[in-house]
C-alpha cells in the first residue's frame, strides 16, 4: 500500500528526523529532504558535523525505523499545522536510485547545485502519514 504524502510535507524546506537505536534510545536531527516516487530521500552533506559516524546512520542500520516531522508555527494559532511520516529506512548503495535521489535533492535545494552531497543517501519508505491543522483555511 502506497502512502500519500500531502503537499505541505513534500514542499517543506526542513524536517526533523527521528530514529531509534537498537536499545530504544531516540535520536532527533533536522534534515533537508526531497520526495521522488513516493520515497523520501535525505543525504549526508558537507555541512560541518562533529563526527562522520552519524547516529542516524547507525540507528537506521540497527532498526530501520524513522519518523519525519514537518510543521508550521505561527503566533496566530489558527495557522498551526504538522505532518508526521513514519517509515522504514535504509542507506542506499551506489547506483541509479542514489543518483536519482541526489538529482531530486539538487533540484529542490539551490545550495546543492554548488556542492552536491557526497555522503550516504537515506531512503525512507513511508508506511503511515498523520497530519493535523488548527483549521483547514490556511495551507
Amino acid at each position: 500500500m502506497r502512502v500519500s504524502l500531502p503537499p505541505r510535507f513534500v514542499d517543506a524546506p526542513v524536517a526533523r528526523m527521528a530514529t531509534v537505536s537498537a536499545d530504544g534510545r531516540p535520536h532527533l536531527v533536522p534534515v533537508v529532504f526531497a520526495v521522488h516516487g513516493g520515497v523520501v530521500y535525505t543525504a549526508v552533506d558537507a555541512k560541518p558535523k562533529t563526527t562522520t559516524r552519524l547516529k542516524r546512520l547507525a540507528n537506521i542500520a540497527a532498526t530501520g525505523r524513522v519518523s519525519l516531522l514537518v510543521d508550521r508555527y505561527d503566533d496566530d494559532w489558527s495557522r498551526l499545522w504538522w505532518v508526521r511520516v513514519d517509515g522504514v529506512a535504509h542507506v542506499l548503495a551506489a547506483g541509479a536510485e542514489e543518483t536519482a535521489a541526489l538529482d531530486t535533492l539538487v533540484a529542490k535545494y539551490p545550495q546543492y547545485r554548488a556542492l552536491r552531497p557526497d555522503g550516504p543517501v537515506i531512503a525512507v519508505h513511508p508506511v503511515a502519514c498523520r497530519e493535523w491543522a488548527a483549521t483547514h483555511e490556511h495551507p
